[in-house]
């Protein structure tokens, strides 16, 4: 199979797909490689690497669309891409479609095949292309949070872990996942006062069970929420619902209450955002204040720590895109449930409920698909 590694073009985005070393798996399994010039640059891989690992690479995007009957990115494709994308061509990345009706409609039109690493999902719940990056954005919402938290960047200028005779910061972290864990031990490692919400009351008592003893895992209700939210100084959105777009816990209205100079990290924002007054924005721009409370929606936090993202996100997909090129896309859903959940819209044909009900838009199962 022809396999092309696009590089991002996502403001700020500096990660890559695939690491050299993964060409090199790729291409010892018989298959191009076709790397888009420039491609590993963001993540400290050069274009000679590539070239070593056996890769050819190749000046433009639309050469390598028109080329490769597999396309990878990390991003989901953007507006200039949509024309460049072929019918019957697989589209492997993150998609996020359930917050992206625009995109969505234009890979029906396509009539490609779109497979999402944040869909594939394992027998016990787990989600293996996406717990990589949620485990580096639930660490930065953290560190980006304690950042924003300082005065001059428009916090209220609390320390998380306070000093000895001044009380810590409160944390409250909304979802018990992996983001939210991670998010978590980061803030108890920084000595915070962190309360984790869930409303799985296994999940409560597995939390309570393997986290230190400054967090404290409470069942999540909207009073519980608003009350806690009076006190809180960081707030970390960590809410998930595979595939689907993210419900807003965080009314406007709840800030009301809030304490001016509090930080809002939305981890959701791919999806949409689980806070009500969330709006994405970059890097380069990364908040904005709403009623004395300061926002933090990047969309792509992880492309910030592009080299260890890369490495992380490479060592998750590498086995996917390998199934996938080795016996085709169709015989790898067969054969793998997991790689089949994967599949958002095949042929004009949405294949993930999830993404179908977002938008009011039919609904067609992948084994109708498969025939």
């Amino acid at each position: 199979m022809i396999v092309g590694i696009l590089r991002e073009i996502k403001v700020a985005e500096k990660r890559v797909c695939m690491t050299p070393a993964g060409v090199e798996v790729m291409c010892q399994h018989g298959h191009q490689l076709l790397v888009e010039k420039d491609a590993g640059v963001g993540s400290g891989f050069s274009d000679v690497e590539y070239q070593q690992a056996g890769a050819e690479i190749v000046d433009s995007p639309a050469a390598i669309y028109a080329r490769a009957d597999m396309v990878m990115h990390v991003k989901e494709p953007q507006p200039q891409e949509y024309g460049l994308i072929r019918k019957e061509q697989i589209v492997f990345t993150y998609l996020h479609l359930a917050a992206e009706e625009k995109l969505t409609r234009a890979l029906i039109a396509a009539g490609s095949v779109n497979i999402a690493y944040e869909t594939v999902q394992k027998k016990d719940g787990s989600l293996p292309l996406l717990t990589p990056m949620s485990e580096v954005a639930g660490r930065m919402a953290t560190q980006e949070g304690a950042s924003y938290l300082q005065m001059p960047r428009g916090g209220r200028g609390v320390l998380i872990g306070g000093v000895p005779g001044v009380e810590p910061a409160m944390v409250v972290v909304i979802g018990g996942g992996v983001v939210g864990i991670n998010a978590a031990l980061m803030a108890c490692g920084l000595g915070g006062r962190v309360y984790l919400l869930d409303t799985n009351l296994e999940r409560l008592r597995y939390l309570r069970e393997v986290m230190p003893s400054n967090c404290f895992p409470i069942m999540s209700s909207r009073p519980k929420l608003r009350e806690l939210l009076k006190e809180a100084d960081l707030v970390i959105g960590a809410v998930l619902i595979p595939g689907a777009k993210a419900p807003k816990l965080v009314t406007r209205d709840m800030l009301q209450g809030m304490k001016e100079g509090a930080v809002m990290v939305d981890v959701a924002i791919d999806q949409g955002g689980c806070f009500e007054t969330s709006k994405a924005t970059t890097h380069d721009n990364p908040v904005y204040t709403v009623d004395g409370v300061l926002h933090y929606c990047v969309a792509n936090m992880p492309g910030a720590v592009a080299k260890t993202s890369t490495l992380a996100l490479t060592n998750a997909t590498l086995p996917y895109a390998l199934q996938i090129a080795n016996k085709g896309w169709k015989k790898a859903c067969l054969e793998n449930p997991e790689v089949a959940l994967g599949v958002n819209v095949v042929d004009g044909r949405i294949t993930y409920q999830a993404v179908a009900e977002a938008f009011a838009l039919d609904y067609t199962p992948l084994a109708e698909v498969l025939g």
